[in-house]
């Protein structure tokens, strides 16, 4: 990575976005990642040689991608108001959530997941239950399922917690800043005993479909601002030039894109190969501890408290 002055740094030298080098230091870019191997470890006097700059190119992003998933866990936020689909898109790059919360007077408040379906496919079907099908025998499917429908329509039964309340930790309709309970439901027939601890909170829920790319909430997050906290894949949506990885774990991805090489190259003797592989696997190791968070002020802070009275 060029220097730069603490003018171009800190003012990006006067031009717009003036934001544009902060941080810049902490990271290495993969066409400098990409030059300095083909530099360094390519050669005719060198383990490798005559190799092709994509295949090196393959390698360095699959390992800034497994850095991204297992090390780095370089947190994105992103805020999206929740429409009256129930629905949050995902981000192109996202991997996993870490937290999905809901904004409210300024505060964000986490929400809990709901392993509980939130939507279904469904099938239409004749008086006698069987599947219908168009000319080619393909199933016709309605616009929405049933399941869909109470969502949307604001009717799907949620957990309903006032302590005090007769209809504690009952299911009920929240419709319109009202609740509504069914007939006798402690007595009922095939009634709920005890609470479903599992998204035993006031706050909507939320369940994840990555097939279908989005976020599913339960019906009152309609209109309410969405918070999510994710880890990237780090490819910055393919723009080789953004992608880059943190100079901790820079002789990491030098190292394991030449043992990759060489365990996929012809007539590369094998203690070779797990050589490279123990350098690759100890450098990873190494980058690691270096970048472990270990700081005694957040120790500290933990150790606190410790003698805290749990109610």
């Amino acid at each position: 990575m060029p220097y730069m002055t603490a003018y171009q740094y800190y003012e990006n030298g006067g031009n717009q976005p003036e934001n544009a080098n902060w941080g810049s230091y902490q990271y290495v870019p993969l066409s400098e990642i990409m030059n300095n191997f083909m530099l360094n470890y390519v050669g005719n006097h060198k383990l490798i040689n005559n190799i092709d700059r994509f295949t090196v190119l393959f390698h360095a992003k699959q390992c800034i991608k497994y850095l991204n998933y297992d090390a780095v866990k370089e947190i994105k936020a992103l805020e999206l108001t929740v429409g009256d689909n129930l629905l949050f898109v995902l981000p192109p790059d996202y991997v996993n959530w870490v937290r999905i919360s809901m904004e409210h007077e300024g505060l964000l408040h986490p929400l809990t997941e709901n392993i509980q379906a939130l939507s279904s496919d469904a099938y239409l079907q004749d008086h006698t239950a069987k599947i219908l099908f168009d000319e080619d025998g393909n199933v016709l499917k309605p616009e929405f399922s049933n399941l869909d429908l109470a969502q949307l329509e604001n009717t799907a039964q949620s957990l309903y917690i006032n302590q005090g309340h007769n209809q504690n930790g009952n299911y009920g309709w929240y419709i319109d800043g009202n609740w509504y309970f069914g007939y006798d439901y402690g007595n009922a027939y095939g009634g709920f005993f005890g609470m479903n601890t599992e998204t035993a909170n006031v706050l909507p829920t939320f369940n994840v479909d990555q097939k279908a790319g989005v976020i599913r909430f339960s019906s009152h997050m309609a209109d309410k601002l969405c918070v999510l906290e994710y880890v990237s894949d780090g490819m910055e949506g393919g723009d080789n030039s953004l992608i880059g990885v943190n100079k901790l774990f820079e002789r990491y991805v030098y190292l394991y894109v030449q043992s990759e090489i060489l365990s996929n190259k012809f007539g590369v003797q094998e203690y070779v190969v797990r050589r490279a592989k123990k350098d690759a696997e100890n450098e990873w190791r190494n980058s690691r501890i270096r970048m472990g968070d270990f700081q005694p002020g957040k120790l500290l802070m933990n150790l606190r408290g410790q003698n805290k009275w749990i109610k």
